[in-house]
């Protein structure tokens, strides 16, 4: 890769951690597309390395309002989804699941928009999680399921709950890429020089936290999932 593809890479991989560290979530939404275009070497697993460790940087930052009660819950869910997730990538076509997800994400948005409040409770955190396990194994479009149980909690609880669920999410993918060898040398070496761009992101999106938490919240994480399935239903139709 020359060095001005990288400057792109890492910009982009910025723009990503600068969304997630605002939003909650959406580092691979923004960034897996476009870095597969520039060089598939660069996903899905030096990516993967890249968001668990910022996953782990923003539940840090406000771990004082973590919802842990949620985030094990989500975990319960995710096991048999990330099971699901397999399956139908070995059952169904990949264009075929890329709309069938696409669409499920716009429906849950489209309810939300009009009638559907949905709130963190068991039953929802279990039945997200299996979503998130299976959108995420299969599209890597796993965010929006856990991102819209939380649509109606403030910003300081979202962040860091969704980064401990994916920092728990990503640490189970990385163990099985690892048993399935594909976690080499390349995509370490990868992974590292993307990483100090992530990091710039999660530094700049410290001062813009605030203006989501004036009430634009909800708003923000209803538009970063509509992006996700529209771009994955845009990929499906290619």
């Amino acid at each position: 890769m020359t060095f001005w593809l990288l400057l792109v890479a890492g910009a982009i991989v910025l723009l990503g951690a600068l969304v997630q560290g605002t939003v909650g979530f959406g580092m691979n939404l923004v960034a897996a597309p476009l870095l597969a275009i520039i060089d598939p070497v660069l996903v899905p697993v030096p990516l993967l390395l890249v968001a668990s460790v910022f996953a782990v940087l923003a539940m840090l930052r406000e771990r004082g309002e973590l919802d842990w009660h949620g985030v094990s819950w989500g975990v319960v869910g995710r096991v048999p989804g990330t099971a699901l997730g397999v399956a139908a990538l070995a059952l169904l076509p990949p264009r075929g699941l890329g709309i069938l997800i696409g669409v499920a994400v716009l429906v849950s948005v489209g309810l939300s928009l009009l009638s559907w409040s949905p709130r963190p409770t068991r039953p929802a955190l279990v039945t997200a999680g299996v979503a998130s396990g299976t959108f995420g194994t299969a599209a890597a479009l796993g965010g929006p399921p856990i991102a819209l149980i939380y649509q109606h909690v403030h910003g300081t609880k979202v962040r860091p709950t969704l980064g401990a669920y994916f920092a728990i999410g990503s640490l189970l993918s990385i163990v099985g890429l690892s048993l399935g060898g594909q976690l080499g040398p390349e995509s370490l070496l990868a992974a590292l020089v993307l990483f100090p761009f992530a990091l710039v992101g999660f530094a700049l999106s410290g001062p813009l936290r605030g203006v989501l938490d004036a009430g634009r919240t909800r708003p923000a994480l209803l538009m970063v999932a509509t992006v996700g399935a529209v771009v994955l239903l845009l990929q499906a139709a290619m």
